[in-house]
């Protein structure tokens, strides 16, 4: 069974409800039904759905669940995920980046400094060469990667990475791609 099926199966909100009772214990159509609130008619057709995906195992009225099934779908699927782009060349950098950065995000600000320059060199790309931004720009800027777009301004001015004259700020340092 795989994490899709899975999923499908439990996007219908009864039959999550009846895994949940399941998962917390239940062992019948009986107890589900009163662990749930659901009526025992809902119940049973939630459970022969499940039953029929393989997912729960129902003899008569007694229901056991293949918890099982769902660390093996898991598994499953984080093998068949692909390899995530490299974010940089280097690999120590790539290591950095990829602890810190998911889907083109900051997931947080490193508190090491070296970690933290590596990830601002990252993220001073947004920037072009030559091009003035006004403090609004910046911060729109800065906010797809990160709420906390001051602290991310600062950072990257205090490495020489941006420069800030009259709210006005420019790209002044980094590695521009060519």
């Amino acid at each position: 069974m795989d994490a899709a099926t899975i999923v499908g199966l439990l996007a219908d909100p009864a039959r999550l409800k009846v895994v949940a009772a399941l998962a917390l214990g239940a062992g019948t159509i009986e107890d589900v039904a009163r662990l749930s609130g659901l009526a025992l008619k809902d119940v049973a057709l939630a459970a022969r759905r499940l039953a029929r995906a393989g997912l729960v195992h129902r003899d008569g009225h007694v229901l056991q669940l293949h918890a099982d099934r769902f660390g093996a779908a898991a598994r499953a699927a984080a093998e068949a995920a692909p390899t995530p782009e490299p974010l940089s060349a280097d690999p120590a950098e790539d290591a950095v980046l990829s602890a810190f950065v998911r889907d083109g995000r900051l997931v947080s600000i490193p508190a090491q400094h070296g970690k933290r320059v590596v990830v601002l060199q990252h993220l001073v790309r947004v920037f072009e060469p030559g091009v003035r931004y006004p403090e609004r720009e910046v911060n729109a800027l800065l906010a797809v990667w990160h709420p906390d777009v001051a602290a991310l301004r600062r950072y990257l001015v205090d490495e020489g990475l941006l420069t800030r004259e009259a709210g006005v700020y420019w790209r002044s340092g980094g590695w521009v791609d060519v």
